[in-house]
């Protein structure tokens, strides 16, 4: 699935389940301490996606380091490459790519169901419920809330650990596209209802078999003349 939505140069592997060969992993001892005492459940997707990453590196050319977590929650990588990784019901994911070809990387998985009304209040703009309403068509039979949710999502992991800033899910402006593209823009003044939609980065998403996943992949290239005026990344926060 996940290799539908990945650029050219990102390495990336899925398990469905925690009884594969990416769920038999060793941990290495700090990513144990990460785990250490928390329900039999947590540990093993905790595992599984580490698998998923071991095998993405490996691919990449890169050997297996500890993947511990971040003052932002993102697990930190090997030097010289970006990457990211989710983990909903019934799905684990890793993405890995280097840093001479990409600036940061963020996916996210979720469960094809729609949020519910407290959560999607929270989550979904009025500008965004509009091009909601304006390009999918009623019947498109997608939980559009939790789609938007899943991009955003994507959109946090790749942008909050290169700039390195903590944002929220409003914080974000997100067109999704019938296409299966979207646009994401991070903090930013809000477009009005109307307007063609966020100045910012392309994402993709993909819908099967009971799942949502995005992928947003930012580019080597794109620093260079950062489109993003304003959101240029802090040095060593890759």
């Amino acid at each position: 699935m996940i290799a539908e939505v990945v650029p050219t140069g990102v390495r990336a592997r899925e398990a469905f389940d925690d009884d594969g060969p990416d769920g038999a992993v060793a941990l290495f001892a700090t990513e144990q301490a990460v785990v250490e005492g928390v329900l039999d459940e947590r540990r093993k997707e905790f595992t599984t996606v580490r698998g998923c990453a071991r095998a993405a590196l490996t691919a990449l050319g890169v050997d297996p380091a500890p993947l511990v977590p971040g003052p932002l929650g993102a697990p930190g990588w090997p030097a010289g490459v970006v990457g990211s990784m989710t983990h909903c019901r019934n799905y684990r994911a890793a993405a890995v790519a280097l840093t001479e070809d990409f600036a940061a990387l963020g996916i996210d998985a979720e469960p094809r169901e729609p949020l519910s009304r407290f959560m999607a209040e929270r989550i979904v703009t009025d500008v965004e419920a509009g091009w909601l309403r304006q390009d999918f068509p009623p019947a498109a039979g997608l939980p559009l809330d939790r789609l938007l949710f899943c991009a955003k999502e994507a959109s946090y992991k790749a942008f909050s650990p290169w700039g390195g800033t903590r944002f929220g899910f409003r914080d974000f402006t997100v067109r999704l596209r019938p296409d299966g593209t979207f646009r994401a823009a991070p903090p930013a003044p809000e477009p009005p209802i109307g307007s063609p939609g966020p100045a910012g980065l392309t994402g993709r998403w993909v819908a099967r078999s009971g799942l949502l996943l995005s992928v947003v992949a930012v580019s080597a290239s794109y620093v260079s003349h950062d489109p993003l005026e304003g959101l240029a990344p802090k040095a060593g926060k890759n």
